[in-house]
């Protein structure tokens, strides 16, 4: 067999894989909640991985190491700065989110979540979100597309849209079919094989050049500066500091992205999100630190051995067909759509969700039934994929400054908005609306200023004091959210699993204390 059939073939092997999990996904969702967050059945370390998987995309195998291979260790700041933010984001948002999201009506998306803890009637906030959502989302799903496209490229000297259509194709039909329940199964093996890939592609390269002092004394001489998280010397201090504070800043964008925290939500039990941390945690460094090792194990190797890539973004996968029997390679190219491809689908499931609980059933006036909102869910993953591949026939950006933007309109519109819900009971429904609002239009037209500090420290900042004092403003004493608020933290402080929340009884408790207001009031 030809090297390029033994890629083909692992690649052939890795498709189908992930078509089986999608169909026997599809075996398994019946309703509306299993389709968008499997029942709130995933285990801690399904939950684990399929946040990671979902998390990194094609930027962590191609835009990442990329821009540590041109630039050196002064972008492993954002490395950094994202595993500092996962860690966060799993230590304090996951247990609360799981508990709350449950205590308020069983809310099943970010959006009504948000509707339902601060008991906006009028579903302002909830439409609101599900706009800002598809906005965001269908610019990030085109980076992934864009990655596609630009894999099949490099791999195969094939032709971009070719490539692109060949991966949205595969990814739309295990989404469509599988739901939320088939994109985590998918994670899973995509994630463990993201990790393989990111951790023998750096230690082959290092072996391949003749060992780390080799590696190290060949980058030296070729451009010591790539070893320096301070770039070469040629920034001025202000600069430095504005480049730093805008890789460390990335790991703001956890506690906002929509893709990511509904894992949290989908969790068994709110006190498995420590176990899901330590699982996820260890998955995330090991596979940052192989990223950034890989960017400059490259440098070394191009450098020795001549045939550097034209285009940066492509360095792990040209070191792959270089220094693999064509049949693994092409499991390590694999692994990059399986990096791509995981974070499609969930930024897929999270767009249905969004258009159809979100902003469709705002305006249907009778609720409709299980089977109907299946299907119009897997309808607009496809609407979805259709405009994402309409945007990314002509790639204005890089891979990493399409994610880049994207992360940032959902950390600002979103990250202040879902942390002071979980951890401040005066936030207030006007509040929440003008911070999300704040924290969007502050990234775009930060990024219309096309200033060097990252978008997403600016839009951070204004949502959360606009959030702040909106509802300081407008606060008004309500019994049944603070009981409600109460309970949650009660619940996601356990060390127990917890009997599912009795809404009924809920209902009635909170009903009895609006009447016992009603009386006092009379």
């Amino acid at each position: 067999m030809s090297d390029q059939g033994y890629i083909f073939l692992a690649l052939g092997i890795y498709l189908a894989v992930m078509i089986l999990i999608g169909y026997l996904a599809y075996r398994k969702t019946s309703d509306h909640e299993g389709y968008m967050l499997a029942g709130r059945g995933l285990p801690p370390s399904v939950a684990a991985l399929s946040a990671g998987a979902s998390d990194m995309s094609g930027w962590l195998i191609m835009g990442l190491p990329g821009a540590v291979y041109a630039a050196g260790l002064i972008e492993a700041w954002i490395a950094i700065g994202l595993c500092v933010g996962a860690y966060s984001s799993w230590f304090f948002i996951a247990p609360r989110l799981r508990s709350y999201t449950e205590v308020s009506k069983n809310s099943i998306t970010i959006p009504s979540f948000l509707q339902n803890r601060l008991r906006d009637n009028s579903r302002t906030l909830r439409l609101t979100a599900g706009v800002v959502i598809l906005v965001f989302f269908t610019l990030y799903v085109s980076s992934g597309m864009v990655a596609g496209g630009t894999f099949y490229e490099s791999a195969f000297d094939g032709d971009y849209v070719t490539g692109m259509l060949i991966v949205v194709l595969v990814t739309l039909v295990y989404t469509m079919f599988g739901g939320f329940l088939g994109a985590s199964m998918t994670d899973v093996v995509q994630g463990m094989m993201i990790f393989a890939a990111l951790v023998l592609v750096p230690i082959i390269t290092i072996l391949r050049v003749g060992g780390w002092d080799e590696t190290k004394t060949i980058i030296d001489n070729a451009d010591p500066a790539l070893f320096s998280f301070f770039g070469d010397g040629s920034m001025t201090t202000g600069a430095l500091i504005v480049a730093i504070v805008s890789g460390l800043a990335w790991g703001l964008g956890y506690f906002g992205q929509p893709h990511i925290i509904i894992r949290y939500m989908a969790l068994r039990s709110p006190h498995e999100a420590g176990t899901a941390r330590r699982i996820g945690i260890a998955w995330q460094g090991i596979s940052m630190a192989g990223t950034v090792i890989a960017g400059l194990a490259g440098v070394a190797y191009f450098t020795e051995f001549g045939g550097a890539p034209s285009n940066s973004e492509t360095v792990v996968l040209l070191l792959a067909q270089v220094l693999f029997h064509p049949l693994v390679a092409g499991f390590v190219l694999a692994a990059v759509l399986a990096a791509i491809m995981s974070t499609l689908s969930s930024q897929l499931i999270v767009c249905s969700s969004a258009i159809v609980e979100d902003i469709y059933r705002v305006f249907r006036k009778t609720p409709p039934d299980d089977r109907t909102l299946v299907i119009l869910g897997r309808v607009a993953v496809f609407g979805v994929t259709v405009v994402a591949v309409l945007l990314s026939l002509n790639p204005s950006d890089t891979i990493l400054g399409l994610v880049g933007f994207a992360w940032a309109g959902f950390g600002a519109a979103f990250g202040p908005i879902v942390f002071l819900s979980l951890f401040w009971r005066k936030l207030t429904r006007q509040g929440a609306l003008a911070g999300m609002i704040t924290g969007a239009v502050t990234v775009f037209i930060w990024d219309l200023l096309d200033m060097d500090l990252y978008e997403l420290v600016p839009g951070f900042i204004v949502a959360l004091i606009a959030a702040v004092v909106v509802s300081l403003i407008t606060y008004k004493p309500n019994p049944e959210i603070d009981a409600e608020f109460n309970l949650a933290v009660e619940r996601a402080k356990s060390k127990v699993a917890l009997p599912p929340v009795d809404h009924a009884a809920l209902a009635a408790a909170e009903a009895e204390a609006r009447a016992d207001i009603a009386s006092r009031n009379a």
